[in-house]
Protein backbone atom coordinates (compact mmCIF):
# COMPACT_ATOMS: atom_id res chain seq x y z
CA UNK A 1 0.00 0.00 0.00
CA UNK A 2 1.43 3.14 -1.13
CA UNK A 3 1.72 5.71 1.52
CA UNK A 4 -0.45 8.28 -0.05
CA UNK A 5 -3.24 5.57 0.03
CA UNK A 6 -2.70 5.29 3.51
CA UNK A 7 -2.24 8.16 4.27
CA UNK A 8 -5.72 8.75 3.13
CA UNK A 9 -8.00 5.75 4.39
CA UNK A 10 -6.78 7.43 8.11
CA UNK A 11 -9.77 9.02 10.36
CA UNK A 12 -9.91 13.36 10.01
CA UNK A 13 -9.33 14.36 13.43
CA UNK A 14 -13.02 15.29 15.24
CA UNK A 15 -13.00 18.73 15.10
CA UNK A 16 -12.98 21.02 19.51
CA UNK A 17 -17.15 21.06 20.45
CA UNK A 18 -17.41 24.33 21.58
CA UNK A 19 -18.18 26.41 18.51
CA UNK A 20 -19.87 30.34 18.75
CA UNK A 21 -23.32 30.89 17.93
CA UNK A 22 -23.70 34.08 15.97
CA UNK A 23 -26.12 34.95 18.98
CA UNK A 24 -23.16 34.82 21.41
CA UNK A 25 -21.14 36.94 19.32
CA UNK A 26 -23.16 39.61 19.39
CA UNK A 27 -24.07 39.30 23.06
CA UNK A 28 -20.07 39.50 23.72
CA UNK A 29 -20.02 42.37 21.86
CA UNK A 30 -22.62 44.20 23.42
CA UNK A 31 -20.86 43.12 26.52
CA UNK A 32 -17.31 44.59 25.42
CA UNK A 33 -19.15 47.68 24.63
CA UNK A 34 -20.81 48.35 27.97
CA UNK A 35 -17.87 48.04 29.84
CA UNK A 36 -15.71 50.32 27.49
CA UNK A 37 -18.51 53.08 27.88
CA UNK A 38 -18.39 52.64 31.55
CA UNK A 39 -14.49 52.23 32.48
CA UNK A 40 -13.36 52.07 36.24
CA UNK A 41 -10.22 52.27 37.49
CA UNK A 42 -7.74 49.44 39.87
CA UNK A 43 -9.48 48.59 42.67
CA UNK A 44 -12.81 50.50 42.03
CA UNK A 45 -14.43 47.68 39.38
CA UNK A 46 -17.67 47.51 41.41
CA UNK A 47 -19.85 48.25 38.44
CA UNK A 48 -17.48 45.81 36.30
CA UNK A 49 -17.57 43.35 38.73
CA UNK A 50 -21.15 43.10 38.96
CA UNK A 51 -21.94 43.07 35.27
CA UNK A 52 -19.33 39.91 35.10
CA UNK A 53 -21.29 38.28 38.24
CA UNK A 54 -24.64 38.92 36.90
CA UNK A 55 -24.05 36.88 33.76
CA UNK A 56 -22.33 34.13 35.38
CA UNK A 57 -25.09 33.40 37.35
CA UNK A 58 -27.67 34.15 34.66
CA UNK A 59 -25.56 30.74 33.05
CA UNK A 60 -25.80 28.87 36.25
CA UNK A 61 -22.30 29.41 37.72
CA UNK A 62 -21.62 30.21 41.24
CA UNK A 63 -18.97 32.97 40.92
CA UNK A 64 -16.82 34.03 43.98
CA UNK A 65 -16.05 38.05 44.41
CA UNK A 66 -12.66 38.51 46.36
CA UNK A 67 -11.83 40.00 49.55
CA UNK A 68 -11.34 43.29 47.94
CA UNK A 69 -14.99 43.46 46.46
CA UNK A 70 -14.03 43.54 43.19
CA UNK A 71 -12.43 41.03 41.07
CA UNK A 72 -14.29 37.88 41.37
CA UNK A 73 -12.93 33.98 40.36
CA UNK A 74 -15.43 31.13 39.11
CA UNK A 75 -14.78 27.35 39.02
CA UNK A 76 -16.65 25.72 35.94
CA UNK A 77 -16.71 21.86 36.70
CA UNK A 78 -15.75 20.33 40.61
CA UNK A 79 -11.94 20.39 41.42
CA UNK A 80 -11.46 17.10 42.62
CA UNK A 81 -8.44 17.96 45.32
CA UNK A 82 -6.31 16.10 43.26
CA UNK A 83 -5.82 17.01 39.86
CA UNK A 84 -4.90 20.75 39.20
CA UNK A 85 -7.08 23.09 37.35
CA UNK A 86 -6.33 25.29 34.60
CA UNK A 87 -6.88 28.98 35.43
CA UNK A 88 -7.82 31.59 32.57
CA UNK A 89 -7.42 34.96 33.82
CA UNK A 90 -8.59 38.62 32.57
CA UNK A 91 -7.55 41.51 34.03
CA UNK A 92 -10.77 44.25 34.44
CA UNK A 93 -9.39 47.85 35.15
CA UNK A 94 -9.28 51.04 32.99
CA UNK A 95 -6.86 53.64 32.49
CA UNK A 96 -6.83 57.13 34.23
CA UNK A 97 -6.92 59.05 30.57
CA UNK A 98 -9.43 60.64 28.61
CA UNK A 99 -11.23 58.55 25.67
CA UNK A 100 -10.14 60.20 22.77
CA UNK A 101 -12.01 58.39 19.90
CA UNK A 102 -14.67 59.66 17.72
CA UNK A 103 -17.59 58.51 16.10
CA UNK A 104 -18.31 55.53 17.69
CA UNK A 105 -21.50 54.79 20.04
CA UNK A 106 -19.25 53.18 22.64
CA UNK A 107 -17.04 56.02 23.61
CA UNK A 108 -15.99 56.30 27.36
CA UNK A 109 -18.99 57.71 29.19
CA UNK A 110 -16.71 58.82 32.07
CA UNK A 111 -14.48 61.73 31.69
CA UNK A 112 -10.63 60.72 32.25
CA UNK A 113 -11.16 57.23 32.14
CA UNK A 114 -10.76 54.91 29.27
CA UNK A 115 -10.26 51.16 28.28
CA UNK A 116 -6.98 51.95 26.20
CA UNK A 117 -5.41 49.08 27.15
CA UNK A 118 -7.77 46.59 26.23
CA UNK A 119 -8.59 44.86 29.34
CA UNK A 120 -12.69 45.04 28.35
CA UNK A 121 -11.73 42.67 25.71
CA UNK A 122 -9.42 40.80 27.94
CA UNK A 123 -12.84 40.18 30.60
CA UNK A 124 -15.08 39.88 27.54
CA UNK A 125 -13.53 36.63 25.93
CA UNK A 126 -12.73 35.33 29.52
CA UNK A 127 -16.28 35.58 29.78
CA UNK A 128 -17.54 34.03 26.74
CA UNK A 129 -15.34 31.22 27.13
CA UNK A 130 -16.95 30.59 30.64
CA UNK A 131 -20.55 30.47 28.63
CA UNK A 132 -19.23 27.79 26.36
CA UNK A 133 -17.47 25.82 28.51
CA UNK A 134 -20.55 26.08 31.17
CA UNK A 135 -22.40 24.72 28.13
CA UNK A 136 -20.15 22.46 27.40
CA UNK A 137 -19.94 20.52 31.16
CA UNK A 138 -23.82 20.34 31.09
CA UNK A 139 -23.64 18.10 28.40
CA UNK A 140 -20.94 16.30 30.14
CA UNK A 141 -18.07 17.15 27.37
CA UNK A 142 -15.78 19.40 29.43
CA UNK A 143 -13.06 17.06 30.49
CA UNK A 144 -11.76 18.33 33.36
CA UNK A 145 -12.53 22.01 35.53
CA UNK A 146 -11.43 25.49 34.38
CA UNK A 147 -11.36 27.99 36.69
CA UNK A 148 -11.89 31.77 35.66
CA UNK A 149 -10.45 34.54 37.31
CA UNK A 150 -11.31 38.26 36.62
CA UNK A 151 -8.34 40.14 38.07
CA UNK A 152 -8.57 43.81 39.17
CA UNK A 153 -5.82 46.73 39.50
CA UNK A 154 -3.61 45.63 36.92
CA UNK A 155 -2.93 48.99 36.22
CA UNK A 156 -1.66 49.83 39.94
CA UNK A 157 1.91 48.80 40.57
CA UNK A 158 2.58 46.22 41.93
CA UNK A 159 -0.63 44.44 40.48
CA UNK A 160 -3.38 43.11 41.73
CA UNK A 161 -2.62 39.73 41.00
CA UNK A 162 -0.07 39.59 43.69
CA UNK A 163 -3.51 40.79 46.21
CA UNK A 164 -5.44 38.12 44.33
CA UNK A 165 -2.86 35.25 44.72
CA UNK A 166 -3.10 35.64 48.71
CA UNK A 167 -6.68 35.88 48.50
CA UNK A 168 -6.26 32.08 47.26
CA UNK A 169 -7.00 32.00 43.42
CA UNK A 170 -4.69 29.85 42.52
CA UNK A 171 -5.69 27.11 45.07
CA UNK A 172 -6.05 24.36 43.27
CA UNK A 173 -4.47 25.48 39.84
CA UNK A 174 -1.86 24.07 38.22
CA UNK A 175 -1.49 26.28 34.79
CA UNK A 176 -2.91 29.43 33.81
CA UNK A 177 -3.31 31.19 30.97
CA UNK A 178 -4.20 34.78 29.31
CA UNK A 179 -3.95 36.81 26.48
CA UNK A 180 -3.39 40.82 26.05
CA UNK A 181 -4.23 42.62 23.03
CA UNK A 182 -1.89 43.46 20.21
CA UNK A 183 -2.71 46.24 18.02
CA UNK A 184 0.26 45.40 15.58
CA UNK A 185 -0.93 41.81 15.28
CA UNK A 186 -4.48 41.29 12.61
CA UNK A 187 -7.48 40.70 14.31
CA UNK A 188 -7.96 36.42 13.44
CA UNK A 189 -4.18 36.01 14.65
CA UNK A 190 -2.18 35.52 17.81
CA UNK A 191 1.56 35.99 18.98
CA UNK A 192 3.36 33.89 20.74
CA UNK A 193 6.59 33.40 22.63
CA UNK A 194 8.01 30.89 24.99
CA UNK A 195 10.44 32.49 27.67
CA UNK A 196 10.46 36.03 28.62
CA UNK A 197 7.23 38.34 26.80
CA UNK A 198 7.04 41.25 28.23
CA UNK A 199 9.41 43.07 30.62
CA UNK A 200 9.97 43.69 34.28
CA UNK A 201 8.35 47.35 35.18
CA UNK A 202 8.90 49.36 38.53
CA UNK A 203 7.67 53.02 39.35
CA UNK A 204 10.84 55.73 40.33
CA UNK A 205 9.73 59.27 41.74
CA UNK A 206 12.27 61.68 42.67
CA UNK A 207 12.25 64.99 44.31
CA UNK A 208 15.21 67.39 44.29
CA UNK A 209 15.44 70.15 47.31
CA UNK A 210 17.63 73.13 47.56
CA UNK A 211 17.96 76.94 48.63
CA UNK A 212 15.76 78.77 45.74
CA UNK A 213 16.22 82.32 45.16
CA UNK A 214 16.19 85.28 42.30
CA UNK A 215 17.28 84.49 38.76
CA UNK A 216 19.23 87.12 38.27
CA UNK A 217 21.84 85.72 41.07
CA UNK A 218 21.84 81.71 40.31
CA UNK A 219 25.77 81.33 41.74
CA UNK A 220 23.52 82.05 45.29
CA UNK A 221 21.13 79.07 44.63
CA UNK A 222 20.88 75.76 43.88
CA UNK A 223 19.46 75.71 40.60
CA UNK A 224 16.96 73.42 40.48
CA UNK A 225 15.32 73.43 37.65
CA UNK A 226 19.36 73.04 35.89
CA UNK A 227 19.57 70.18 38.39
CA UNK A 228 16.24 68.40 37.37
CA UNK A 229 16.71 68.99 33.75
CA UNK A 230 20.59 67.02 34.19
CA UNK A 231 18.70 64.41 35.90
CA UNK A 232 16.14 63.76 33.42
CA UNK A 233 19.12 63.43 30.98
CA UNK A 234 22.04 62.26 32.59
CA UNK A 235 20.93 59.63 34.84
CA UNK A 236 19.28 57.27 31.93
CA UNK A 237 22.73 57.86 30.13
CA UNK A 238 24.42 56.65 33.09
CA UNK A 239 22.73 53.78 33.28
CA UNK A 240 23.17 52.75 29.69
CA UNK A 241 26.86 52.64 30.56
CA UNK A 242 26.72 51.22 33.79
CA UNK A 243 24.36 47.69 33.09
CA UNK A 244 25.06 45.37 29.83
CA UNK A 245 23.38 46.89 27.07
CA UNK A 246 22.02 43.13 26.42
CA UNK A 247 19.75 43.86 29.75
CA UNK A 248 17.79 46.09 28.29
CA UNK A 249 17.38 48.29 30.97
CA UNK A 250 15.36 51.50 30.26
CA UNK A 251 14.44 54.36 32.37
CA UNK A 252 11.76 56.77 30.57
CA UNK A 253 10.46 60.17 32.66
CA UNK A 254 6.56 60.78 32.41
CA UNK A 255 6.23 63.58 34.63
CA UNK A 256 8.86 66.76 35.34
CA UNK A 257 7.82 69.57 37.47
CA UNK A 258 9.87 72.67 39.08
CA UNK A 259 8.80 76.33 39.65
CA UNK A 260 5.73 78.81 39.48
CA UNK A 261 7.47 81.90 38.19
CA UNK A 262 9.84 83.28 35.55
CA UNK A 263 12.04 84.56 37.65
CA UNK A 264 12.21 82.44 41.12
CA UNK A 265 14.44 79.43 41.31
CA UNK A 266 12.36 76.71 43.06
CA UNK A 267 13.51 75.50 45.89
CA UNK A 268 11.77 72.24 45.02
CA UNK A 269 11.36 69.80 41.70
CA UNK A 270 10.24 66.47 40.63
CA UNK A 271 10.04 64.03 38.32
CA UNK A 272 8.80 60.45 38.19
CA UNK A 273 8.96 57.59 35.12
CA UNK A 274 9.49 53.98 35.06
CA UNK A 275 11.94 51.55 34.79
CA UNK A 276 12.18 49.06 32.52
CA UNK A 277 14.37 45.68 32.38
CA UNK A 278 14.18 42.71 29.73
CA UNK A 279 16.27 40.79 31.90
CA UNK A 280 15.70 39.45 35.22
CA UNK A 281 19.14 39.66 36.92
CA UNK A 282 19.21 43.19 35.73
CA UNK A 283 15.92 44.09 37.14
CA UNK A 284 17.16 42.56 40.91
CA UNK A 285 19.98 45.42 40.47
CA UNK A 286 18.43 48.19 39.17
CA UNK A 287 17.17 49.65 42.50
CA UNK A 288 20.90 50.26 43.50
CA UNK A 289 21.98 51.39 40.40
CA UNK A 290 19.55 54.11 39.97
CA UNK A 291 19.78 55.18 43.13
CA UNK A 292 23.65 55.26 42.81
CA UNK A 293 23.00 57.38 39.58
CA UNK A 294 20.61 59.71 40.37
CA UNK A 295 22.75 60.87 43.86
CA UNK A 296 25.81 61.24 41.32
CA UNK A 297 23.92 63.87 39.23
CA UNK A 298 21.85 65.61 41.96
CA UNK A 299 25.02 66.20 44.42
CA UNK A 300 26.99 67.41 41.51
CA UNK A 301 24.16 70.50 41.15
CA UNK A 302 24.29 70.59 45.02
CA UNK A 303 20.89 69.31 45.17
CA UNK A 304 19.26 66.79 48.08
CA UNK A 305 17.98 64.03 46.43
CA UNK A 306 14.84 61.96 47.79
CA UNK A 307 13.99 58.44 45.95
CA UNK A 308 11.24 56.72 45.87
CA UNK A 309 11.62 53.49 44.15
CA UNK A 310 8.28 51.31 43.72
CA UNK A 311 8.50 47.79 42.76
CA UNK A 312 6.58 46.79 40.17
CA UNK A 313 6.70 43.75 38.66
CA UNK A 314 8.79 41.03 36.80
CA UNK A 315 8.67 39.65 33.46
CA UNK A 316 6.33 37.46 32.24
CA UNK A 317 7.98 34.31 31.63
CA UNK A 318 6.00 31.60 29.48
CA UNK A 319 6.15 27.92 30.14
CA UNK A 320 6.85 26.05 27.23
CA UNK A 321 4.76 23.33 27.70
CA UNK A 322 2.14 25.92 28.21
CA UNK A 323 2.92 28.07 25.31
CA UNK A 324 2.74 24.74 22.82
CA UNK A 325 -0.67 24.12 24.54
CA UNK A 326 -2.12 27.62 23.32
CA UNK A 327 -0.41 26.88 20.05
CA UNK A 328 -2.36 23.70 19.70
CA UNK A 329 -5.13 25.46 20.60
CA UNK A 330 -5.02 27.98 18.01
CA UNK A 331 -3.70 25.68 15.43
CA UNK A 332 -7.40 23.51 16.39
CA UNK A 333 -9.64 26.43 15.60
CA UNK A 334 -8.13 28.34 13.00
CA UNK A 335 -5.03 26.63 11.56
CA UNK A 336 -0.95 26.90 12.14
CA UNK A 337 -1.17 30.07 10.14
CA UNK A 338 -3.02 32.14 12.72
CA UNK A 339 -0.09 31.88 14.67
CA UNK A 340 3.16 34.07 14.46
CA UNK A 341 6.08 34.78 16.51
CA UNK A 342 6.15 37.68 18.98
CA UNK A 343 9.14 39.43 20.03
CA UNK A 344 9.83 40.48 24.06
CA UNK A 345 8.22 43.87 24.87
CA UNK A 346 9.33 46.87 27.31
CA UNK A 347 5.65 46.08 28.63
CA UNK A 348 4.82 45.11 32.35
CA UNK A 349 2.49 43.09 33.23
CA UNK A 350 1.21 41.72 36.92
CA UNK A 351 0.38 38.09 35.36
CA UNK A 352 3.86 37.26 36.02
CA UNK A 353 3.26 37.06 39.42
CA UNK A 354 1.16 33.99 38.66
CA UNK A 355 4.55 32.38 36.96
CA UNK A 356 6.28 32.80 40.07
CA UNK A 357 4.05 29.73 41.63
CA UNK A 358 2.58 27.97 38.47
CA UNK A 359 3.34 27.43 35.25
CA UNK A 360 1.50 29.21 32.45
CA UNK A 361 1.51 31.74 29.32
CA UNK A 362 0.26 34.64 27.72
CA UNK A 363 -0.59 35.07 24.10
CA UNK A 364 -0.35 38.05 22.36
CA UNK A 365 -4.36 38.29 20.84
CA UNK A 366 -4.37 40.76 17.57
CA UNK A 367 -6.82 43.49 17.85
CA UNK A 368 -5.74 45.55 14.03
CA UNK A 369 -8.33 45.21 11.50
CA UNK A 370 -6.93 43.52 8.81
CA UNK A 371 -5.76 45.81 6.00
CA UNK A 372 -6.00 49.04 8.36
CA UNK A 373 -3.12 50.85 8.20
CA UNK A 374 -3.87 52.82 11.51
CA UNK A 375 -1.13 52.92 13.95
CA UNK A 376 -2.96 52.62 17.37
CA UNK A 377 -1.13 51.90 20.32
CA UNK A 378 -1.81 50.87 24.07
CA UNK A 379 -2.06 53.25 26.71
CA UNK A 380 -3.85 55.39 24.04
CA UNK A 381 -6.55 57.67 23.93
CA UNK A 382 -8.16 56.65 21.20
CA UNK A 383 -6.87 52.85 20.85
CA UNK A 384 -9.85 50.36 20.11
CA UNK A 385 -9.93 46.93 18.84
CA UNK A 386 -11.72 44.94 15.88
CA UNK A 387 -14.19 43.25 17.67
CA UNK A 388 -13.82 39.96 15.66
CA UNK A 389 -11.00 39.62 17.97
CA UNK A 390 -13.15 38.51 21.03
CA UNK A 391 -14.41 35.22 18.97
CA UNK A 392 -10.61 34.31 18.40
CA UNK A 393 -10.61 35.23 21.79
CA UNK A 394 -13.37 32.82 23.07
CA UNK A 395 -12.02 30.06 20.54
CA UNK A 396 -8.67 30.27 22.03
CA UNK A 397 -9.41 29.93 25.60
CA UNK A 398 -12.11 26.96 24.90
CA UNK A 399 -9.77 24.94 23.07
CA UNK A 400 -7.04 25.23 25.13
CA UNK A 401 -9.20 24.22 28.37
CA UNK A 402 -10.52 21.41 26.19
CA UNK A 403 -7.00 19.72 25.01
CA UNK A 404 -5.35 20.52 28.46
CA UNK A 405 -8.15 18.53 29.90
CA UNK A 406 -7.59 15.39 27.76
CA UNK A 407 -4.38 15.28 28.55
CA UNK A 408 -4.45 15.51 32.30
Amino acid sequence: MSRESSEADLPEEAPLPGELSEALCAELIAFRRDLHMHPELGNQEFRTTAAIRARLEAAGLKPRVLPSGTGLICDIGSWDGVHPMLAIRADIDALPIPDAKAGVPYRSTVPDRAHACGHDVHTTTVLGAGLVLAELHRQGRLPAPVRLLFQPAEEVLPGGAADAIVAGVLDGVGRIIAVHCDPRVDAGRIGLRPGAITSACDRLEVALDGPGGHTARPHLTTDLVTAVARVASDVPALLARRIDARAGLALTWGRIEAGHACNVIPMHAELAGTVRCLDLGAWRDAPDLVHAAIDEVANLHGAKSEINYVRGVPPVVNDPVVTELLRDAMAARRGPYAIEDTEQSLGGEDFSWYLEHVPGAMARLGVRTPGSNARLDLHRGDFDADEAAIKVGVELFTAAALLDGNRS
